[in-house]
């Protein structure tokens, strides 16, 4: 399954990577440019369209396309959950949250902070807790994942990667500022959704549609006899068992109350509050509303990016699920050295769940295609 990119993959991959440091270059020569609110808010001249494609390629990094439709594979339809909470509460970041930080002149939250509650103290701390903690919940799940498909497809190695993909994200948008960010983000929204939308269709038909799915995931385990005599120096450990067969609920959005991996309580009383932070007061998220040419378009932005959170139940949690209807003896190992064998993690497998899917599913150049939807992710992210 690894590095089998054909010439006309990579040709794909190149074009892509050409498209996107020409954007980036001539952002470099927009006039606004030069002056704080040119290059860190691209001059508050964006429209709702752009603004929103942004949104929603800034939240969608490589780490939903391996982790989402890992946990498709791995439990079902229940993570999808965490994306259609995100519909409600971007409309509140639009109609409540952002015209108090517009009218206020702000531009980043940090700032807001300051004038809201004055002093420097909470400005400070606020600003150096974020940098601290960028690198250590997002951004290194961001480069793994996206690394992790760039090995699956190319068979490149993991760190050498990571170090290619912060260069080039450098070098774009350190030279082209918000301007760049937000017009590679149009880019890569319109590649984004062409690419996953195909794995979709081609999964589905491939599958028998959506009752295909649903009657062939919930008979989808492994075959423990068939992996035991092709590698007879491996055993079946206990500690696995309870993640062979899916879960009756699989195919349910809300779990009760006593699910051990999502219960409706806790996702509502307890991400909720955690999304309200990040889709209300994150930087990364707010600095794009704050880029939109007035309150009007601000709130655009946000009703287009609530809808675009609808696709990721259907391009990257079922497609998950789907990658194991095909691929259950490798993604549901039976035991840590199982896993070791199949994808160099003792811990499972199941994030591997979307480069394998892309890699069987899609015709020659499409996997290019793939495989600059998500390097696109990552250098969004």
């Amino acid at each position: 399954m690894t590095g089998n990119m054909e010439v006309a993959d990579i040709l794909v991959v190149a074009g892509y990577f050409i498209v996107v440091l020409a954007i980036g270059f001539l952002a470099m020569c927009k006039p606004s440019r030069n002056t704080v609110k040119g290059y860190f808010l691209a001059g508050r001249s964006m429209n709702w369209a752009a603004v929103g494609a942004s949104l929603f390629v800034s939240n969608i990094g490589s780490e939903h396309f391996i982790g989402l439709a890992g946990s498709g594979a791995a439990s079902g339809l229940g993570v999808a959950a965490w994306e259609l909470n995100a519909l409600l509460l971007l409309q509140l970041s639009g109609w409540i949250f952002a015209p108090v930080y517009i009218y206020s002149g702000v531009f980043t939250m940090p700032e807001y902070l300051s004038k809201r509650f004055g002093g420097r103290r909470l400005k400070v701390y606020f600003a150096v807790l974020s940098l601290i903690l960028y690198p250590l919940t997002k951004i290194s799940v961001d480069l793994y994942a996206g690394a992790l498909f760039i090995r699956e497809s190319l068979g490149w190695n993991l760190y050498l990667s990571i170090i290619l993909l912060i260069a080039l994200t450098a070098l774009l948008t350190v030279t082209g500022g918000l301007v760049a960010v937000i017009y590679t983000d149009v880019l890569q929204a319109a590649l984004m959704v062409t690419g996953a939308v195909c794995l979709m269709c081609i999964s589905f038909y491939k599958v028998g549609g959506i009752g295909g799915m649903m009657t062939k995931y919930m008979q989808a385990a492994p075959n423990i006899t068939a992996i035991l005599l092709s590698s007879p120096n491996l055993t079946y450990s206990e500690s696995c068992h309870h993640y062979l067969n899916p879960k009756p609920d699989a195919l349910k959005i809300l779990r009760g109350p006593k699910d051990p991996d999502l219960p409706w309580p806790g996702f509502l009383l307890g991400q909720t509050p955690a999304s309200i932070w990040y889709w209300c007061t994150d930087q990364v998220v707010m600095q794009r509303i704050l880029a939109a040419k007035n309150i009007a378009h601000a709130k655009g932005s946000t009703v287009m990016a609530g809808f675009l959170k609808i696709l990721p139940m259907f391009v990257i949690v079922i497609p998950g699920m789907i990658s194991r209807i095909y691929f259950a003896d490798e993604l549901v190992c039976i035991s840590p050295e199982h896993c070791m064998e199949v994808c160099g993690s003792t811990s499972g497998c199941t994030n591997v769940a979307y480069p394998r899917l892309v890699m069987a599913m899609m015709p020659v150049g499409l996997r290019g295609l793939m495989m600059a939807v998500m390097i696109a992710a990552l250098m969004n992210s």
